[in-house]
Order: structure tokens, then C-alpha cells, then sequence
């Protein structure tokens, strides 16, 4: 495998990620942006507890923009808590919520078991174990 075949798996398995994805309450139009900047966001503020919409967008290269409305996704999903920032009231500190809420434990609960199936183009039990074992050595070894 080189550099663009995994590049381009990748992108497939985010693909694969985001159709595994339940639906928000009110549908996926209600907020604009994607469930990967959502994610990125989440990732980002469970690593660094405390931050800020700026500091998100300086560490994942993202516009200020796509983060804010990542953020006010989570916060109504109830992920995240924010507070006023002590040393500048203009910003906020972005948290992980203490609890999770019920969407975040909706979102935790749903397997990828539908989306692969469908990436794969099979209801094969043994096919579909087998690539589910192989993400899962993957998800194992590769996730921080």
C-alpha cells in the first residue's frame, strides 16, 4: 500500500464513519457543517479541556467559522459545557460535558454495522466480521 491508496481508504472509512452516524433531533439540516467537524471539535476539546473557539481552529486548521457551529452542535447535543472566560469575558471555555448526554450516548451506542454493510455492498456475516476485526486491530494500534 502506498501513501494514496491509504490516503484514499482514509477517506472512504470517514465516509463509512459519518453514514454509521444516527441522525441530530430535527435532522441533519437543522445545523449546517458535517459530523467530521463535529468530531474533530469534540476530539479536540476532550484533549484540551478548557479551551477556546480560537485555540480548536489554531490546532486543527480549521476556520473559526466551522468550529463555532461545531460547537453550538455540541453544545446543544449536550457534549460540552461553556462558561464564561475569567481573563476575557468576550470568549467562552469550551468542556466536556461531566455526563454524557443522552445524544452522546445514542451516538456511542450505534454500531458501524449497516454503513459497512452497505460500503461493502454484502449482508455476508463472515465478510463483514472480517473487515470489523480488521478496523478494530486498526482502531486498536492506531487511535491515540
Amino acid at each position: 500500500m502506498n501513501g494514496v491508496e491509504l490516503f484514499l481508504l482514509g477517506r472512504t472509512l470517514m465516509k463509512i464513519g459519518e453514514d454509521a452516524m444516527p441522525e441530530p433531533p430535527g435532522g441533519a439540516d437543522r445545523h449546517k457543517g458535517s459530523a467530521r467537524l463535529v468530531l474533530i471539535a469534540a476530539s479536540d476539546v476532550a484533549a484540551h479541556p478548557g479551551t477556546t473557539v480560537g485555540d480548536i481552529a489554531a490546532r486543527t486548521g480549521l476556520p473559526q467559522s466551522q468550529i463555532s457551529t461545531a460547537v453550538a452542535r455540541l453544545k446543544e447535543a449536550g457534549a460540552i459545557t461553556v462558561a464564561p472566560d475569567p481573563a476575557d469575558r468576550r470568549r467562552v471555555l469550551i468542556s466536556p460535558a461531566a455526563v454524557p448526554s443522552a445524544r452522546v450516548e445514542q451516538v456511542r451506542a450505534t454500531t458501524v454495522d449497516a454503513a459497512l454493510a452497505a460500503a461493502l455492498g454484502t449482508d455476508d456475516p463472515h465478510r463483514l466480521r472480517e473487515v470489523a476485526d480488521a478496523l478494530a486491530v486498526l482502531a486498536r494500534h492506531l487511535v491515540p
